[in-house]
């Protein structure tokens, strides 16, 4: 029986945040989430039940089909897309670009790290929560650190997980992102990046944009 993933959406679009904002991005979401973050904007992904089984297969041909129409790479997020093992789809996605000629294609998974890494990614965007804290095996390997600002509570926490995950080759770019319509958050981000070179400010510009 083939494997099958509970897909809340994918569609083409622009990468809103963090290192790749602004590149030509395919997003594959799935379903569950047991994170719970209160000011989440995507608790419709949080039951997998919700959603339908997507085969593999399937999933494999819409991204070499958004590869071939533009896309810099894939975005496998959330939920928390870790819940699943991506291992097959990512290794499907390879096999098939391989088969059919075509350049590597990057993959990029966007998780909170509370769950063992899976598939291999090129690049992980781990985005930690406060009340469930990310395993040491995330922040040994994480690309870039994403921390969502509401309170100065958030900011020392900022501060914690960035000291777990530099590391003397290869340390992870910095970035706080003010979260979606908290003026504390934004002030507090913004106030911090100025002050503290090593951290960058990250937008959700996909938003401005009213875009997907």
């Amino acid at each position: 029986m083939e494997s099958t993933l509970p897909l809340v959406e994918c569609f083409h679009s622009i990468q809103g945040e963090g290192a790749h904002t602004g590149r030509s991005a395919f997003f594959i979401r799935l379903g569950s989430c047991k994170v719970g973050c209160n000011w989440c904007d995507t608790k419709e992904s949080w039951n997998a039940n919700n959603h339908p089984q997507i085969t593999i297969n399937k999933l494999c041909k819409a991204t070499i089909n958004a590869w071939t129409n533009g896309a810099a790479f894939l975005v496998i997020t959330g939920g928390e897309p870790l819940h699943h093992n991506l291992s097959p789809l990512c290794d499907a996605i390879r096999d098939q670009a391989r088969l059919t000629g075509s350049p590597p294609i990057a993959i990029h998974v966007e998780t909170s790290g509370v769950d063992a890494i899976s598939g291999d990614p090129n690049w992980i965007t781990l985005s930690p929560k406060r009340h469930a804290p990310p395993k040491i095996q995330l922040l040994a390997a994480c690309h870039e650190l994403k921390v969502v600002i509401h309170d100065p509570e958030d900011l020392l926490f900022a501060e914690a997980m960035a000291k777990a995950a530099i590391r003397e080759k290869n340390s992870p770019l910095l970035f706080l992102q003010p979260g979606w319509g908290s003026s504390q958050g934004h002030n507090l981000a913004l106030e911090h990046v100025k002050a503290n070179s090593q951290w960058r400010l990250s937008m959700q510009t996909h938003k401005w944009l009213a875009i997907l």
